[in-house]
């Protein structure tokens, strides 16, 4: 008899989460290394946000709370949706979870029964297939290329829902790629999916607060009342807030299923962390001034990041709206040989090269569902940036 379940064999491991993971242990062994796989922002957690927290341990709130969030942290989420997205949610319609991650794994483990399908548009955040198919679920992926921004028209989701569509996922800005759905865009969308209500959408909008060039954020619910109890709108103070070590993601919809989530949570982490709702709080509540200047540091990242790609040889790169993403295409080094004779056949063997030759770790876009491309984070620091774009770009004038 087989010690592993079916559930745990339909998935695999994080490619983005591997890629660190390598990258550290390259660094523990003493190689020079430049990380570029990860998600997270450089900066640390604002100061009033650790003074909440650690006025909370002294209090000492440090006990089990309700499971899906303290009282004050859904009020908090509750303001914060009717302040910045002009949506009006009650506290029961509200479900907080250690990290944006469990909340999509109780929303899809509490609504996707086997056969049901899960619309996903790729290039897609890498976790998304692996949760729907845990679940027991179909992921459909639809890809969406470069000559639309990598974005989903609404003809092409028009085309792809059927009787067993359950769930359609929309990530704006979006993971990996930094593209952001306009408003005029996000109304096509809202219109196809208002005509097939039984249709749930997962807006997930962790990097709202991350868009550049004056940009204006909207969120689907937004568009129709009646999209509001149609849509489970998800957040988390993880990206904005540089707070990804707290593990406090939450979500917003119908109050039938964030009942179910609740009920799943009970029996699985029971609430997060004390301290850290506390301070999520704060994050929520109080000084917001900092995202502006946060917001500035890294649109001036991607600017240096985009104008170099452009400049090496056989890589080109589209500037995005959001995010701290870019998804240069390497297809036109496909062939080409390294100094060692490995051949370029693929964008995984681009990024591996590229780690091994010139100690740079990005990540393939293959792992997000559209080969030809790499991700890169510029959520770190500018000499890092600058350090890694002459080693990508020695590397790739070394290809023959």
């Amino acid at each position: 008899m087989a010690l592993l379940s079916d559930n745990i064999n339909r998935i695999k491991p994080s490619a983005t989460m591997a890629v660190t993971g390598k990258a550290r242990e390259l660094k523990a062994a003493g190689n020079d290394i430049i990380g570029l796989g990860a998600g997270e922002p450089d900066f640390d957690t604002p100061e009033n946000i650790k003074l909440a927290a650690i006025e909370a341990i002294k209090s000492g709130d440090t006990k089990y709370t309700a499971v899906d969030g303290t009282p004050a942290l859904k009020k908090a989420i509750v303001d914060k949706f009717k302040r910045e997205n002009d949506l009006s949610y009650t506290v029961d319609q509200i479900s907080v979870g250690t990290g944006g991650k469990q909340i999509i794994f109780n929303a899809f483990l509490a609504t996707i029964n086997p056969g049901d399908e899960v619309i996903i548009p790729a290039p897609y955040w890498v976790s998304y297939p692996d949760i729907v198919d845990f679940a027991g679920g179909k992921s459909v992926i639809i890809e969406c290329g470069e000559d639309n921004g990598f974005k989903l028209t609404a003809e092409k989701l028009s085309e792809a829902i059927n009787e067993k569509t359950k769930w359609f996922i929309l990530n704006s800005p979006s993971n990996p790629t930094g593209s952001c759905y306009t408003e005029s865009e996000l109304s096509d969308l809202a219109e196809v999916l208002l005509s097939y209500p039984y249709v749930n959408i997962m807006s997930d909008d962790i990097y709202e607060h991350l868009v550049y060039d004056d940009f204006k954020f909207k969120t689907i619910a937004q568009f129709d009342s009646k999209l509001l109890n149609q849509t489970l709108t998800i957040n988390g103070v993880s990206k904005a807030y540089a707070m990804t070590g707290w593990r406090i993601g939450y979500a917003a919809g119908n109050k039938e299923l964030i009942k179910a989530m609740g009920k799943l949570q009970s029996q699985s982490t029971s609430n997060p962390s004390s301290i850290s709702q506390a301070a999520s709080v704060e994050a929520l509540n109080g000084n917001q001034s900092f995202l502006k200047s946060r917001s500035e540091v890294f649109k001036k990242r991607r600017d240096f990041i985009v104008e170099a790609l452009n400049n090496m040889k056989g890589i080109t790169c589209t500037l995005p709206n959001g995010a701290f993403y870019v998804f240069p295409s390497c297809k036109d080094l496909f062939g080409k040989k390294t100094v060692d004779g490995k051949i370029i056949e693929n964008d995984e063997d681009f990024v591996t090269a590229l780690l091994e030759s010139a100690g740079v770790a990005v990540v393939q876009g293959s792992a997000f569902g559209l080969n030809g491309f790499f991700r890169i984070s510029y959520a770190t620091s500018d000499d890092l940036i600058a350090s890694a774009c002459e080693r990508i770009s020695k590397f790739c004038d070394s290809l023959r």
